[in-house]
């Protein structure tokens, strides 16, 4: 075919562009699904967010069973199903469907496999707030063998151990708690007084006067310092029957550092030796010669080594600078022994007048 110049670049210029056109609009049919798909990921996305956002004000609004449907329905195309699966779990925990719970939590643990802390201490917390101690202290383990300084980990820890009263744990845990600085100083210090104060209630428990010592021993000296752990420990000791063992020890600590408490604990000990007990207790008497604890504690003793007179003048004494009914109930029972049964009579009914205006002041202060 022959044909000039003009018509044929002419001709080769269409027939280019037809072919572009063909193969631009395959490109693009090629491309359509793709990105079809892209677009269908994208709103779904959009829409995940935006039921995570719809989830967590219902969540935050109380409305669980609201909450945990939209959360659930769109967590598979969320950028965050591990928030999604937590916030989820947290809902259920609040309406009580502890399986859901469970089921979202294990659901968490299989759409992201490296966030076993997160989740773990998302259990923990709603076994917690469930007053499901024992599975909490498993999980919360299992943690703190992953990441033994975990600050929240071992917070969790300390709070679980306190709900199970378990003592000796949270003892093996202030180390950690006090180098990951989970707790300040002067709460660890506090912590450690109120540890130690009950282990050795718990030893006293078992009669056991071998193991307070030997947990004695044990207590640090800053904490022996400490207002009213020692009073503790000399109790332990009594209770068991075992105060005459710490009964210089005790007598020691009241000639270097006075503290009624302490004083009473020294005058309820059954000591091997009450003449020597009661010549201790009246050295004393020159530092503190009005002290009503004090001339109380005197006349007891006295009266246990069957020195009448002296007894009856110290109960005396105590009374006349600070009434009690201790003191009212051991002069009037020495009174009575002795044959003086209206003495005793009137001491009697002062003692009671007088725990009655005690029973009575204490009603209307917490009312």
């Amino acid at each position: 075919m022959e044909t000039s110049l003009v018509v044929f670049a002419v001709g080769l210029i269409i027939v280019f562009f037809v072919f572009y056109m063909i193969f631009r609009l395959l490109g693009w049919l090629f491309r359509l699904p793709g990105q079809i798909k892209r677009r269908g990921t994208h709103i779904r996305f959009n829409r995940s967010q935006e039921a995570l956002i719809a989830g967590l004000v219902d969540t935050a609004e109380g409305n669980w069973e609201k909450a945990e449907k939209v959360l659930i329905k769109h967590a598979s195309h969320s950028g965050a199903p591990l928030i999604h699966y937590l916030t989820a779990a947290r809902a259920a925990q609040s309406r009580g469907a502890f399986d859901k719970r469970d089921e979202y939590l294990k659901k968490a643990a299989d759409q992201a496999p490296g966030s076993d802390v997160a989740i773990g201490l998302t259990q923990a917390e709603l076994h917690l707030s469930g007053n499901e101690f024992e599975q909490a202290l498993e999980t919360l383990t299992k943690l703190h063998s992953i990441d033994p300084s975990h600050a929240s980990v071992l917070k969790l820890l300390h709070q679980t151990y306190q709900h199970l009263g378990d003592w000796e744990g949270i003892r093996k845990l202030i180390p950690s708690l006090n180098n990951n600085k989970v707790l300040l100083e002067a709460e660890v210090k506090l912590l450690e007084t109120q540890v130690f104060s009950e282990l050795l209630k718990k030893c006293a428990e078992k009669g056991n006067p071998e193991g307070i010592q030997e947990l004695w021993l044990q207590i640090p000296d800053y904490i022996k310092r400490m207002q009213g752990i020692s009073a503790i420990y000399f109790a332990a000791m009594i209770e068991v029957g075992a105060g005459a063992r710490v009964e210089n020890d005790l007598a020691d600590i009241l000639s270097i550092n006075w503290d009624e408490t302490l004083l009473v604990l020294f005058g309820s000990l059954q000591s091997f030796d009450v003449a020597r007990q009661l010549e201790t207790a009246e050295t004393w008497l020159t530092s503190h010669p009005n002290n009503a604890v004090l001339l109380a504690l005197l006349g007891k003793l006295s009266n246990l080594c069957h020195e009448t007179h002296k007894a009856e003048s110290y109960l005396s004494q105590s009374i006349s600078v600070e009434p009690t009914v201790q003191a009212y109930q051991l002069l009037g029972d020495l009174l009575y022994a002795q044959g003086d049964k209206d003495k005793a009579s009137q001491c009697y009914k002062n003692g009671l007048e007088l725990a009655s205006s005690e029973i009575v002041s204490r009603i209307e202060t917490v009312s």
